[in-house]
């Protein structure tokens, strides 16, 4: 599959929704992860992306810029997106990062931690869940990208599919979102991840997919840049609402 420009895919799709990018830069020293929320409603946009600090690792949570608009069930929006479990960095678009944690602590995979999830529970959209796993040890990367989906908008069955990279090239990376576009209801993500180009330093690759989003439906956008021979990183968050 040709490789694509990250910011053309971005801005000719209005909605791409929540997304995922995972990679490695042109010079090869670092590990990238970028993922963004979008809305259309009310609530959706009603969100921020703040730090904590949680057993001695960050955590990166989305939490409402508003709590009086607030409404329904906000498991769906308000969740732990990033968390750290020893060389691994788990990004994802809803409170599944907890169930990946909480699986790699106990042993198991990736792909075995979400054995026990499913779509997102918001009929008729039924939005696919996306979650990337980064593994950086001792000057080596790898990376895995998951999605959890409805068979073709039928709730009765639940698609999993892990796409695994163990070699990822220098510049390349892979971009997964929940939507193909916009609509009611909203379709699904198809197809394996979209092969992009990861150009530029943290600022100008965080710039450009924020300045790439489209404006009224941009929410908050994480970069993080992970230095592969030593594991240290460094990060930038965009929020819209300030």
């Amino acid at each position: 599959m040709e490789m694509k420009s990250l910011t053309k895919l971005l801005t000719e799709n209005e909605y791409p929704g929540r997304g995922i990018v995972v990679g490695k830069t042109e010079d090869g020293k670092n590990a990238v992860v970028a993922y963004w929320t979008m809305g259309r409603s009310a609530g959706s946009r009603n969100r921020v992306f703040v730090t904590e600090t949680e057993n001695g690792s960050e955590v990166v949570r989305t939490k409402a810029f508003d709590e009086k608009l607030v409404a329904g069930d906000p498991s769906l929006i308000i969740y732990a997106a990033v968390r750290q479990f020893g060389n691994r960095t788990i990004v994802t678009n809803g409170d599944q990062t907890d169930t990946i944690f909480d699986g790699l602590r106990n042993g198991m995979t990736f792909e075995q931690s979400l054995r026990s999830r499913k779509y997102e529970h918001d009929a008729p959209n039924y939005t696919p869940r996306i979650s990337s796993l980064l593994t950086v040890d001792g000057g080596k990367f790898d990376y895995a990208l998951s999605i959890l989906k409805s068979d073709g908008g039928n709730p009765d069955n639940t698609i999993r599919i892990t796409f695994s990279y163990d070699n990822p090239q220098n510049g390349k990376g892979h971009f997964i979102h929940t939507y193909q576009g916009d609509g009611n209801p909203l379709p699904s993500f198809e197809g394996e991840p979209e092969p992009v180009e990861i150009k530029g330093t943290i600022d100008e690759f965080a710039g450009n997919i924020w300045n790439s989003l489209n404006g009224d439906n941009k929410v908050s956008l994480f970069v993080r840049f992970i230095d592969i021979k030593s594991g240290e990183y460094k990060e930038i968050i965009f929020n819209k609402n300030r």
